[in-house]
């Protein structure tokens, strides 16, 4: 969440932050009209609820005395009736205030390209070499079906478009590059976590997926209450630190999980519509940082060479950009995209997002830490994927596809496929 004060101390620096990522100056108008109108009331209340006080003061003064108080008690039951009203519009106006205020985007960082296209994304680094085959080649779906290791077709009997079976090598696969994604998070530092699955609206309100996200989601639904499935790590992750004021000596805090990301792709009607790039259900692994301010900027350039070390490890071209403004996530300052080359589509595609988010989400889920003068400061959160497993999945059948149709294992993946270097044929 924005800082409403810095909105009302620099309005027209605001407009423009937030005119990058599609805001309209008219609605920064309408927040800081309504602002005013509730710090008007609130100033109005208070001087009523002080009058309230003398007359009653008075009042009790006057008793005390056995003087007649009929006119001042009258007055003060009409001061009463007034700062009642008065608390009705102040409630009404603090909600239409946070309506529009939880609703902004973060404001993003002057070094992010300023566009609403996001074809305006910035490139900014390439690592490792484009496959040349010798032959044309296959895209992941059609690899792992004529191998027996997915099917789509069954999965989409028992759940629907967009889920798959993994079988076989497809399924130890996906959990050689899981495993493989934790051990080396592991030994970069990051205390490994096994979060909750489900969590409340409480927490989809700290990390920003609600309320302007709710279509996107899958909630549960009981007599006692409404769970929502995650759509990432993230989202208990950061949570974890919900309401918590943190020993500055503790911070960076680096933390990382494997979770499946639920997620329903209400806007991406007839995009991937095949194959493991876009589904409702998939497995990701996620890092998660809680810092100072002063050091958010470091330990995002350290986040996104954590997510870009497994990519070379397992030895898929990608390149880095910057993305666009109006493309950056809701709670991003600044995101960083790691797009791995699939040969079948012949271009790069996102595997990973590493994200600043700054102050925006700490201030939604207060977490906050003291500093050296012992005030309370909110904290920076940060988060990256590393990497999205189906999609790391999909580049290791494309890039390392056989012309006979088999796929060799990446070197780095063998130990955790015990021993076997190559996918063949399932039964």
């Amino acid at each position: 969440m924005l800082d409403l004060k810095l909105i009302r101390q620099e309005p027209d620096w605001a407009k423009t932050k937030l005119a990058a990522r599609g805001i309209k100056g008219e609605e920064i108008d309408e927040l800081l009209s309504l602002d005013q109108e509730r710090r008007n009331l609130l100033a109005e209340t208070e001087e009523l609820k002080a009058k309230r006080n003398q007359v009653s003061a008075d009042i009790a003064k006057m008793k005390r005395n056995k003087e007649d108080a009929s006119a001042e008690i009258a007055a003060m039951r009409e001061v009463g009736q007034k700062i009642g009203a008065l608390d009705k519009q102040l409630a009404d106006t603090d909600a239409k205030v946070k309506y529009i205020l939880v609703r902004l985007p973060n404001f993003p960082d002057d070094s992010a390209p300023v566009s609403l296209d996001e074809k305006d994304a910035r490139e900014e680094r390439k690592w490792g070499n484009i496959p040349d085959f010798g032959f044309t080649p296959k895209p992941h779906w059609e690899i792992g079906e004529n191998l027996g290791i997915l099917d789509f077709e069954n999965a989409a009997k028992v759940s629907g478009s967009r889920f798959v079976y993994y079988r076989g090598s497809g399924a130890r696969l996906e959990r050689a590059v899981y495993n493989f994604m934790l051990d080396q998070h592991y030994a970069e530092g990051y205390t490994e976590v096994l979060p909750p699955y489900l969590v409340n609206n409480d927490s989809m309100f700290g990390t920003g997926q609600f309320p302007k996200f709710v279509g996107d989601s899958y909630t549960v639904t009981n007599e006692d209450s409404d769970l929502t499935l995650i759509p990432t790590a993230e989202v208990p992750l950061v949570n974890y630190y919900r309401d918590s004021i943190i020993d500055a000596d503790k911070l960076p805090i680096y933390v990382t999980a494997l979770s499946p990301a639920f997620r329903s792709e209400a806007g991406s009607a007839g995009r991937d519509t095949r194959g493991l790039i876009r589904m409702h259900q998939f497995n990701k692994v996620e890092m998660v940082k809680i810092t100072k301010p002063e050091d958010s900027w470091n330990e995002l350039e350290k986040l996104t060479a954590n997510a870009e070390s497994l990519l070379q490890k397992l030895g898929l071209a990608y390149h880095v950009i910057t993305l666009a403004t109006g493309d950056a996530s809701f709670t991003s300052a600044k995101t960083y995209d790691l797009e791995v080359w699939l040969p079948a589509q012949d271009t790069y595609r996102e595997i990973s997002s590493c994200s600043n988010c700054t102050d925006f989400q700490a201030r939604r889920a207060q977490i906050r830490y003291r500093d050296d003068n012992g005030k309370l400061q909110y904290a920076h959160t940060l988060n990256g994927s590393g990497l999205a497993v189906g999609r790391t999945v999909a580049a290791i059948l494309e890039n390392y596809q056989n012309e006979d149709g088999t796929v060799t294992i990446p070197e780095v993946l063998v130990p955790y496929m015990g021993g076997q270097t190559k996918i063949t044929p399932e039964n």
